[in-house]
Order: C-alpha cells, then sequence, then structure tokens
C-alpha cells in the first residue's frame, strides 16, 4: 500500500509541475515588452543612414529595416529567454517534487507503521477456540492413504488401472524379467544382449538397443565392495600381528645367543667359523617358522571342516570356506621368510662373539 501510494503521488506532482511550468514561461514571455526595443534600433538605424544616404531613401528602407531587425531580435531574445526559463524551472521543479515526494514519503511511512501497531492491538485469537474449531474424522491410516493419493502424480485411466490389477498385453511388454539358473548362465544372456546392442548401434538403430539392468551383478558388486573393505581391514590387522610375532622371534632368538654363549665359543673353539655361527641360528629361525606354518596351515584346514558344515546346514551352501594348497604352501614360506628376517639381526650378533669370552661364560 505504502509503495502503491508513494507512486501515485509522484504521478500526481509530477503532473502538477509540468502545468505549473507551462503557466509560468507563458507569463514571462508575455510579461517581455519589445516595443521599447524597437524604437531603439529605428532611432540608431535613422543616425546611421542619415549620414550615408538621403532623405527619400532613408524614409523608404528605414521602416522595413526597422522591422526585419525588430522581429529578428524578438524571435532570438524570445528563444533564448524560453531556454533559459526552461532550464531554470526544470531545476526548481525537481528540487519542489524531491521535498514533496520526500515529505509524502515520510508521512506515509509514519501513517502505516502506526496502522499496523494499531492493527495488531486491535485484533486477537483465543487459541483454545481455533483449536476447538477443526475436529479430525480420519484415524491415521486413513489420513496416510489421503496424503499419499493427493501426492501422487500419475494420471488415473484405465489403463493404469489396469496394469495396477496385474493385467499385461503380450503384444506390449513392458518389461522382460530373466531368471538364470547359474552365474554361467546369467554371464551367457549378459553377452548376448551385449552383442545384440553393438550390432544395433553399429547399424544404426538406436532404437532397438535393448536397455537392461544386472540386478544380482550390482548386488554382487555390492557385496564383494563390502566384502573387499572387510578383507583389508583383516589383513591390516593380520600385517600388525606379523610384525609384532617377527619382531618377538628376534627377541626371543636373541635370548638364546645370550644363554648359549659357551656353546658358541666351544663352536668356534673346534674350527667353526663365523658364518657358520650365523647360518646356525637362521637354521633354526627358519624350522621355527616352517613349523609355526604347518601349524596354521593344519589348523585352519581343521576350522573349514564345521564352518563349512554350519554354513550348509542354515543356509544350503556348499564348501564356502576352502583353503587352496597353493594359498596354503605359499603361507608357509611367508611365515618361514618372517622368521629368517626376524633372525638375521641376533644370528649376526652370535657370529661376532670373542671365541675366548664366550668360553668364559658360564
Amino acid at each position: 500500500l505504502g509503495a502503491a501510494m508513494q507512486t501515485y503521488m509522484q504521478s500526481a506532482m509530477a503532473q502538477v509541475m509540468t502545468q505549473f511550468a507551462g503557466a509560468m514561461q507563458q507569463v514571462i514571455a508575455g510579461s517581455i515588452d519589445f516595443s521599447g526595443m524597437s524604437g531603439q534600433i529605428e532611432q540608431q538605424l535613422r543616425d546611421q543612414l542619415s549620414q550615408q544616404i538621403g532623405q527619400q531613401i532613408q524614409q523608404q528602407l528605414l521602416p522595413a529595416l526597422t522591422q526585419a531587425i525588430s522581429s529578428q531580435l524578438q524571435t532570438q531574445l524570445g528563444a533564448a529567454m524560453q531556454t533559459y526559463m526552461q532550464s531554470a524551472m526544470a531545476q526548481v521543479m525537481t528540487q519542489f517534487a524531491g521535498a514533496m515526494q520526500q515529505q509524502v514519503s515520510s508521512a506515509m511511512n509514519s501513517y502505516m507503521t502506526r496502522l499496523a501497531g494499531n492493527m495488531s492491538s486491535a485484533m486477537g485469537i483465543d487459541q483454545s477456540a481455533f483449536a476447538d474449531a477443526f475436529q479430525m474424522n480420519m484415524d491415521e491410516n486413513e489420513l496416510a492413504e489421503l496424503m499419499a493419493s493427493l501426492m501422487s502424480t500419475e494420471q488415473s485411466s484405465y489403463d493404469n488401472n489396469m496394469k495396477k490389477l496385474g493385467w499385461a498385453d503380450y503384444a506390449k511388454p513392458a518389461s522382460i524379467d530373466i531368471y538364470p539358473k547359474d552365474f554361467p548362465s546369467k554371464q551367457n544372456v549378459i553377452d548376448i544382449l551385449d552383442t545384440y546392442n553393438d550390432r544395433m548401434e553399429s547399424n544404426g538403430e538406436e532404437g532397438k538397443v535393448v536397455s537392461y539392468t544386472d540386478i544380482v551383478g550390482a548386488l554382487m558388486s555390492s557385496v564383494t565392495t563390502i566384502v573387499n573393505m572387510i578383507s583389508y581391514v583383516l589383513v591390516a590387522f593380520v600385517a600388525i600381528s606379523l610384525v609384532v610375532s617377527s619382531i618377538m622371534i628376534g627377541v626371543i632368538t636373541y635370548i638364546s645367543v645370550l644363554e648359549r654363549k659357551k656353546e658358541i665359543g666351544i663352536l668356534r673353539s673346534i674350527g667353526a667359523s663365523k658364518g657358520d655361527i650365523s647360518r646356525v641360528f637362521n637354521a633354526e629361525t627358519i624350522i621355527v617358522g616352517f613349523t609355526a606354518g604347518v601349524i596354521g596351515i593344519g589348523l585352519t584346514a581343521l576350522a573349514c571342516i564345521p564352518a563349512n558344515a554350519i554354513v550348509y546346514s542354515l543356509f544350503d551352501v556348499r564348501n564356502v570356506a576352502i583353503l587352496p594348497w597353493q594359498a596354503a604352501v605359499v603361507l608357509v614360506g611367508i611365515s618361514m621368510l618372517l622368521t629368517f628376517l626376524a633372525g638375521l639381526i641376533p644370528s649376526s650378533a652370535a657370529s661376532r662373539k670373542d671365541p675366548v669370552e664366550a668360553l668364559r661364560s658360564e
């Protein structure tokens, strides 16, 4: 309302100022008297011509020259005065209109502020009466069905209603579900569809390309991703345990070296070299690693038997837990390598023992 009132006042003030400026221009233009100017021009011409030409020619030329010069000066002077007065009146009217607009706008704003305050204090709502004015005739389930029906953007038609009831036209299938009996069959179906789509695209018949969704493949991909994440976490834990066990093997080997100083001295005294002493302890650590690997592989193979039996009884899936012999050999080799690396420092320390000092130890 304030904006509309302000716009109206601006247009009204503009019309009033335009009319006032026109009237002022007419008054100013009519108030200038050019008669005295004409007499002065005539007197000046008479004085100039009296010196140059005769009396008869002067009487013939003087009225025409006076009238021409007076009319030309009057026209130029009037136009200059009108231009000056227009610019002056425009400046005055602009300043007057701005002042009037500011005053009217401030007055309207204060009035609207007082009106809003009065309206807020003049009106009130009884919350209890307002709450009692509405009653719900539906329970929660009926209200949910109503909201679901209102939010549905599907148009109600005969075909849509028949589709909801399970009717389908075999000549116009909306989709076809294919259920392979196993994963190799599923891959064969996907290969056939991909070959067909490639042939259609190469022939320029994109409209005949079949769009399909491998639901089982998408699920298996998600499951594979989750299993891989769990496997990476377990591998990290296993790596930490291997590092800790390797450190423990190195510590135990070093303690064995300290306790077997006399044995080292005897071996060195009968002709064993430093390399022989080192190889003795390395062979021992490798044997420990082999033994630990074989025990771990054996326990894993035994644990697979009850695990497969439990999974088969619950989910009817055979051979979930399998330990291939290639993996078993690799695991034993890794165990031997780790123990060998863990025993390098203690065996090197044993080979550097002084035979005399070693024989003196108790």
